[in-house]
């Protein structure tokens, strides 16, 4: 999956459990489960954030390898 595309997909997740948590309608138990869900999937997103800021600070040479200074 394209890195856009996955963090698209992830927030989608969040809105629609969110918007499940706000109806209102849910057991106990339902609830408890989708706020944990929340947390592993903003904790996935998370870490897709972060992946991309190490990625972006690198630069666009090879992964894992500093620019040469002229």
């Amino acid at each position: 999956m394209a890195e856009p595309e996955q963090l698209d997909v992830l927030v989608e997740r969040l809105e629609r459990t969110a918007a499940e948590l706000r109806s209102g309608s849910l057991d106990a138990d339902r609830a408890a489960a989708l706020v944990d869900e929340c947390a592993r999937v903003a904790a996935e997103a998370g870490a897709e954030l972060d992946r991309r800021v190490r990625a972006a600070d690198q630069g666009p040479g090879a992964t894992g390898q500093l620019a040469l200074e002229s």
